[in-house]
């Protein structure tokens, strides 16, 4: 049984957003690395859905979030508790995006190489309101058509510096690994620049 209340006491908290389409394993991803049972807001997708929601390669999904994911990661190393929030998918649900991004200090965008296309506005809400963010392009089956340089060209990314992963979203080490290159841009970000 997980424990609640177990977070480091004097800890760090750091809010983290994990963002990106519909479909992409934004539930998966923080359910592998939450120390604590995620919250879900899935429903199961419906009839009402039909020419609203775009299943397109992803013919076999039933249920999507609606509201929002929530985890919790303790790195009692350092001293942080990361709070996880994955966004909804669906065009639909964007609205709840802002009130998710008060707070945060960074984010994930999840792609999937299978559909990059619908990658741009999750990309793009990032990079218009200047929150630091890694991409990370999840491997379904472990199949991974394009390498990391590919990735990074086809996306456009503003930021030259922002780093772009593969990983498995079901993996806690993956996601680990993510979770690290955050704080890592993160931490390069608040370090003052020395005076020329």
């Amino acid at each position: 049984m997980r424990d609640y209340d177990s977070a480091a006491p004097g800890a760090s908290p750091v809010k983290v957003l994990i963002a990106g389409g519909f479909g992409v394993g934004k539930t998966t991803l923080v359910s592998a690395i939450s120390e604590i049972d995620p919250l879900r807001t899935e429903e199961r997708l419906t009839a009402a859905g039909v020419g609203v929601d775009d299943l397109d390669g992803i013919e076999n999904k039933a249920a999507t979030t609606v509201a929002m994911d929530f985890g919790r990661l303790t790195l009692h190393h350092a001293g942080i508790v990361l709070y996880l929030f994955g966004t909804p998918g669906q065009e639909r649900f964007w609205f709840l995006w802002d009130d998710l991004l008060h707070g945060a200090l960074g984010a994930i965008v999840l792609v999937d190489t299978r559909r990059l296309d619908r990658s741009f506005p999750a990309i793009d809400f990032f990079e218009n309101r200047g929150l630091p963010f890694v991409v990370a392009a999840n491997c379904f089956h472990g199949e991974q058509p394009y390498t990391v340089e590919e990735i990074n060209a086809a996306l456009h990314l503003r930021d030259p510096n922002t780093p772009v992963l593969l990983l498995d979203a079901r993996s806690r080490d993956d996601v680990r690994g993510a979770l690290l290159s955050l704080l890592e841009v993160l931490i390069a970000r608040a370090r003052p620049t020395s005076p020329v």
